[in-house]
């Protein structure tokens, strides 16, 4: 199986090109805003493209063994493609995403017809308690991932890519206290639009023995109970190793993370975690909202990895 680029359509994720492409052709031939614009649309797909060939380049289609850092492995089935950091984090960035030294890789279908992706990170944070899940309030948090998002909109505006707001919950938190498994799942779309087309994030996550790791899927809206059985056999496809699960946890030697699953949903609840908290809010703005922008791109990446037969 080999993996090649569809050509790009008029997605979304072309849609800051698309626009100021119109905007140009409606402006006047004396101004300078058709050529200014014309080259952000040109730079921005020649980014895209250039990302999606390093993609390619270092794809692994499943079944295959995929070790995550030195915590945990993916049993990756059939059907699925993994794309590992650095291509996959120059993927992500052209799509008005940025990523950290926390960023793994990325999984997409090889159905041609399949339209989402997932992000997989893991989070040396320590040990996360979980004794804050009972307590927590889904309006809170709710109104924290949308401030998260309006402030890593500034960024996506300088690099021309359109704003992202989130309008409510898929699926409100919800924690498997057994398993130590984390769900939660928010709507978003472009900023300002007026149609339905929602992307929605769903994330997973997996606490760990000295961290998390997360697994968000992201689809759009009327897609995510189709896509929602991927997300499922993807997470069960994820293990920790030895020594590294939630219950390998050494009180007496194990670093504690300053913070509980909230700050996994949307920042951190400052009630909580006073100064701490107003600090850890801020960078969730600019760091762990960032996936929700991923939403938007991929209303427009449905069909980058397409399966292919192999050429004789």
């Amino acid at each position: 199986m080999r993996i090649h680029t569809a050509r790009l359509t008029a997605g979304l994720l072309l849609a800051c090109a698309l626009a100021a492409t119109n905007t140009g052709n409606a402006a006047s031939p004396t101004t300078s805003t058709a050529p200014a614009t014309a080259s952000t649309a040109n730079s921005l797909e020649a980014e895209q493209e250039a990302a999606f060939k390093a993609a390619r380049a270092v794809q692994k289609a499943g079944p295959a063994d995929i070790p995550l850092r030195d915590q945990a492995h993916l049993k990756l089935p059939a059907g699925y493609i993994w794309v590992p950091t650095p291509a996959a984090a120059q993927l992500m960035h052209s799509m008005g995403n940025r990523t950290d030294d926390t960023f793994i890789g990325a999984i997409f279908p090889a159905n041609d017809d399949a339209g989402w992706m997932a992000v997989v990170k893991f989070v040396k944070e320590g040990y996360i308690k979980d004794d804050d899940a009972k307590d927590w309030n889904a309006d809170d948090l709710l109104k924290s991932l949308k401030e998260g998002t309006e402030a890593a909109n500034e960024e996506r505006a300088k690099r021309g890519i359109d704003g992202i707001e989130v309008t409510g919950w898929a699926q409100k938190p919800q924690y498997e206290a057994e398993t130590h498994r984390l769900v939660w799942s928010a709507l978003s779309k472009k900023k300002g639009s007026t149609g339905d087309n929602q992307g929605v994030n769903y994330n997973t996550y997996a606490l760990g023995r000295e961290g998390y790791l997360s697994l968000n899927l992201i689809t759009n809206a009327k897609d995510l109970d189709t896509y929602k059985p991927d997300a499922a056999k993807l997470l069960a496809a994820l293990q920790y190793d030895d020594g590294k699960k939630y219950a390998d946890f050494n009180s007496s030697t194990d670093k504690v993370a300053a913070y509980g699953l909230a700050a996994l949903v949307a920042g951190v609840a400052v009630k909580k975690l006073g100064l701490f908290a107003l600090a850890l809010a801020f960078l969730a703005k600019f760091a762990k909202i960032a996936v929700v922008a991923g939403g938007a791109a991929l209303w427009g990446i449905a069909k980058i990895f397409k399966k292919k037969t192999p050429e004789a």
